[in-house]
């Protein structure tokens, strides 16, 4: 069989998706680690973010295969299309878990205990848009929890299982909450895409449930977002490059009103798209900050 359908199954022709895990979790590991944290904190997060995120498509397209064939961005997903079974599909994203859980094992004993409450989040979205109003918010929490992990990763060096909580500071929650905020708004644009068949075939989706006040909330968003790191980071004292990257970053947001506006489908995908950029920006602020203090 052609390796094709397993590549699309993972968007592996689409990195902005594994893109927008890994900015936020690669900033995280440099607050944590007060600058460079070292080749192999770095390739394990660099390779579980991409083997994580491709294992929660294949779960997502699982779960979601009876809706995506009313979809018409989603129709011919291999699942829904019967290019690949689900006993494929399931094995193949087990496979890809597997080899993330592999590499998170030689970390420390408290990042292993965070990688299960990951995993949790990650199984639990693509059903919280049934029931939830704002799945956003769960995918939120499942995008954002590199955060924590990084942290335990750095700072749980020597602790044992039962220390998990003490190895992540009250500044990973506060970065993970403004994180949230950054899903949220992406999210949503990418939820505007799918409007009209989400609400034929009674998906549950941000933008659904924000209706008319959709543009204004995402803008705000963005807003919250670039808040809360920039109190979070305040007292590290990241210097100029810190201050032109959050500049910047609120710039590309400014951008991005302009690109949902009307509420048009490639709009708003264009928007999605370039949301990864933002978090390059974020990242490429810090990691400079820190190099230069």
């Amino acid at each position: 069989m052609s390796y094709q359908p397993y590549l699309d199954l993972v968007r592996w022709d689409r990195p902005a998706g594994w893109l927008l895990l890994l900015w936020p979790s690669l900033s995280a590991l440099w607050v944590a680690a007060q600058g460079w944290p070292g080749w192999h904190l770095l390739l394990v997060f660099v390779a579980g973010t991409v083997l994580m995120r491709s294992a929660g498509c294949t779960i997502n397209d699982v779960a979601d295969r009876d809706f995506d064939r009313h979809v018409q961005r989603t129709a011919q997903r291999p699942v829904t299309s019967g290019v690949l079974s689900v006993r494929q599909a399931l094995t193949f994203g087990a496979v890809l878990a597997l080899l993330a859980f592999a590499l998170v094992l030689t970390l420390n004993q408290p990042t292993v205990i965070w990688s299960f409450v990951a995993l949790a989040v990650t199984l639990i979205y693509p059903y919280a848009k049934r029931y939830v109003s704002m799945p956003q918010a769960v995918l939120g929490i499942a995008f954002s929890f590199g955060i924590p992990m990084a942290f335990a990763a750095v700072q749980g060096e020597g602790r044992d299982w039962h220390q998990a909580w003490d190895s992540v500071p009250p500044l990973a929650w506060g970065l993970l909450l403004g994180n949230l905020f950054w899903v949220l708004a992406y999210d949503t644009e990418y939820a505007m895409v799918d409007r009209d068949d989400d609400l034929r075939i009674g998906m549950k989706t941000s933008a659904i449930t924000l209706g008319q006040w959709d543009v204004p909330a995402v803008m705000w968003f963005y807003v919250l977002h670039l808040i809360i790191w920039a109190i979070c980071l305040q007292p590290l004292a990241l210097g100029w490059p810190w201050q032109l990257a959050l500049t910047l970053a609120g710039i590309q947001a400014l951008g991005h009103y302009f690109l949902i506006r009307q509420r048009q489908r490639e709009g708003c995908f264009q928007a999605f798209r370039l949301n990864h950029y933002v978090g390059a920006t974020l990242f490429a602020g810090i990691a400079l900050g820190f190099a230069l203090r």
